[in-house]
């Protein structure tokens, strides 16, 4: 779901961010790994700057967009416990897992202190991931009943759109 389109403008996983998420993401047993800047990103499946993902290691440096380290880190709770067990670099999923991900960081970006759903979705945009109705927002709002249904399936969100704090089982 991303290409780069205007990349230069994006939150990025700054120390302090690299902290936020550490907290954020610790109910779910994912630990933050820093890479120093320009090494490369093991697990990284886009290359470059975006997010590397093994096991419940999320892999980022400095420069990692903040949507590409929640969308790693959304895959890891929506996959199901055989993938995340094996998991390195490659999430996999099929359609559905795809669309709860892209819903899930939405609604992390929402916790985590000065980014928020709307600057997750404008980033999103930015780095070119696509939707049927054009935008993010657009999808968010009018066309994800379908990923919130499927997260709420899954027990990773509750019927008032909050995270449950567990993965998929």
């Amino acid at each position: 779901m991303q290409g780069v389109s205007d990349s230069t403008n994006v939150l990025n996983c700054n120390a302090e961010r690299q902290i936020q998420l550490a907290k954020l993401l610790k109910p779910y047993g994912i630990e933050i790994e820093h890479v120093a800047d320009n090494q490369t990103i093991s697990g990284s499946f886009f290359g470059e700057r975006e997010a590397g993902l093994i096991r419940n290691k999320l892999l980022l440096r400095h420069d990692t967009p903040v949507h590409s380290a929640l969308h790693e880190a959304c895959h890891y709770i929506c996959m199901d416990p055989q993938r995340r067990a094996k998991l390195d670099t490659d999430a996999e999923g099929d359609y559905d897992e795809e669309n709860g991900v892209c819903y899930l960081q939405i609604l992390l970006a929402d916790i985590l202190p000065n980014v928020g759903r709307e600057r997750m979705m404008i980033d999103m945009d930015r780095w070119g991931y696509t939707f049927r109705l054009g935008s993010a927002k657009a999808w968010f709002e009018h066309d994800a009943d379908d990923a919130r249904q499927w997260l709420q399936s899954h027990h990773i969100i509750d019927i008032e759109q909050l995270p449950t704090w567990h993965c998929r089982q």
